[in-house]
């Protein structure tokens, strides 16, 4: 299976997170999605421009405008599937969030398809 096809079906799947994420509103597929995808991308996308291996929870929730508990429903997904790795900090934000080497390969694959 081509990692882009694999991209697709990690990104169309649910999150299917317990208690933890249904306590709140829950966001819609479509939400949860657009999610994980801003946070690949940013974290791709500073990576490369700063160099800097990984970013700090709070700015990918203010940047991207997440809700608290959907970020963290999203980079718990995301660690799942092996493309990132967080540190936690108290309570639902993440301290940081990095890229591993799948998720690198994973969006430069979606770069070379892009174009």
């Amino acid at each position: 299976m081509s990692q882009s096809v694999t991209c697709d079906l990690l990104l169309a799947w649910g999150d299917g997170f317990g208690a933890r994420h249904e306590a709140a509103t829950m966001a819609t597929l479509h939400e949860r999605k657009t999610y994980r995808e801003a946070i690949m991308r940013t974290l791709y996308e500073g990576m490369e421009g700063s160099g800097l291996p990984d970013v700090s929870g709070a700015r990918l929730r203010d940047d991207l405008a997440i809700p608290e508990q959907d970020l963290a429903a999203a980079c718990t997904y995301l660690v799942e599937e092996g493309l990132v790795t967080v540190r936690w900090a108290h309570g639902d934000t993440p301290a940081t969030v990095m890229l591993t080497h799948q998720g690198i390969r994973l969006m430069e694959t979606e770069e070379e398809d892009r174009g």
